[in-house]
């Protein structure tokens, strides 16, 4: 039934029904926790065999003896795998630590402190702008505003962020980049159109130091087969405009979270650049945590087995909580939701000035979700209605009790409305 279509006395009769059952909820005394996106310990297990490659009898001198310093951009074995996996070459990639948010922070400071390509450090120009399509991801948001960089909303349509306001707005030269989670985004799980790629790989913005941080953190985490994307690199050179796209990605959840390996990938002139100032940071990445997923992995091909695998545990868990969602909120009108190919996150709209009031409802159930407000700068959701599901932790039992509450409390927040 419609909850819109309802009299208010009726709608006070399933208020009283939803608040008996919530109750139920709150007499299980449940300790649940869907507040981040963290792969299972299943999905973690499936990487074990990384401990089985090295030993203490194995050969480690690869282009050099890799327990010692040097080679700061990357081992050639696990570059191969990547620049395999982007298309692009070994002088366009820098592979270096476990986290590609590390990087992505790093990239900011150094343009903030030393400029972009020689261009005048970016905290010397006074007030700058950063566009974020939204929702979008909460830690990407962090960073900006860390470095009190202006953020501006983009919306997030069907195909990706609104392209016809990029446009218009990179014509100002104080904004000087923008976040995207371009394959199965975060938390909506869209794939960019082919003609929002070219559309951003022939952006001309007006600041000639303005970049696009095309975080690749998805892009092998199918969940119904490896979806097709145009690859935003080869079109912007198509247009000589290489420069504008910084690209990162790890293996953080295709191995271990804690303990994976992560690049920064675009045109040798931007690589060549940082590979400067990173030879004075550090004497090195560890090369043998590179060698041993190289080993392990061994060719692309061996990233998308893996991820097939994932994708066996996580599709009955994704399925589960689009069930649940249909079942409980499909026909009440308060609620929509995508459908994600892939990715780790189901994105559900509720009604406008509810998110908040779901999230403390199902607190105090024994189930923790993302807090209202965390897909938007600044924590700040114009609507309070985005709310981001993370399936994957979970088992599955619990995953659907969950979930019910989740559903419950959605309802209750939306009936008081």
């Amino acid at each position: 039934m419609n909850y819109n279509e309802l009299t208010n006395e009726r709608k006070q009769e399933l208020l009283k029904q939803e608040l008996a059952r919530y109750e139920e909820f709150k007499a299980m005394d449940l300790k649940l926790d869907m507040s981040r996106g963290k792969p299972s310990k299943e999905q973690l297990d499936l990487s074990m065999g990384i401990f089985d490659v090295l030993n203490s009898s194995s050969s480690l001198k690869g282009k050099q003896d890799y327990r010692n310093y040097g080679i700061n951009d990357g081992i050639p074995e696990i570059k191969a795998i990547f620049t395999e996996l982007l298309g692009i070459t070994d002088d366009e990639i820098i592979v270096s630590g476990n986290a590609s948010l590390v990087l992505m922070y790093d990239t900011i400071q150094r343009a903030m402190q030393f400029g972009v390509l020689g261009g005048e450090p970016w905290n010397k120009q006074g007030k700058i702008k950063w566009l974020c399509p939204v929702p979008g991801y909460d830690r990407h948001f962090a960073v900006t505003e860390l470095f009190g960089i202006e953020m501006i909303n983009v919306p997030m349509k069907d195909d990706g962020p609104d392209m016809d306001m990029i446009e218009e707005l990179v014509k100002d030269p104080s904004v000087k980049g923008i976040w995207c989670v371009p394959k199965y985004s975060n938390p909506m799980g869209i794939i960019y159109s082919d003609e929002v790629v070219r559309r951003f790989a022939a952006l001309k913005p007006a600041a000639k130091d303005f970049r696009i941080m095309w975080d690749n953190a998805y892009m092998v985490h199918a969940l119904y087969g490896q979806d097709k994307m145009l690859d935003i690199f080869a079109e912007a050179k198509k247009y000589g405009n290489e420069d504008i796209v910084y690209m990162f990605g790890s293996t953080s959840k295709i191995s271990f979270a804690g303990a994976g390996i992560a690049f920064i990938a675009g045109s040798k002139r931007n690589m060549d650049s940082l590979r400067k100032l990173i030879n004075i940071q550090s004497i090195g990445p560890d090369k043998v945590s590179q060698y041993a997923h190289a080993l392990f992995f061994k060719n692309a091909d061996g990233i998308y087995a893996q991820m097939e695998k994932h994708a066996e545990i996580l599709r009955p868990k994704f399925d589960a909580v689009l069930e649940i969602l249909d079942e409980e909120l499909g026909d009440t009108g308060i609620a929509k939701w995508n459908k994600p190919r892939g990715g780790y996150f189901i994105s559900c709209f509720l009604k406008k000035g509810t998110a908040k009031r779901t999230v403390q409802l199902a607190k105090e159930a024994g189930v923790v979700f993302t807090g209202a407000g965390a897909t938007y700068p600044y924590k700040n959701d114009p609507d309070d209605s985005n709310l981001r599901i993370a399936p994957t932790l979970p088992p599955i039992d619990e995953l659907r009790t969950a979930m019910k509450i989740f559903c419950c409390a959605a309802k209750i927040a939306a009936l008081e409305k």
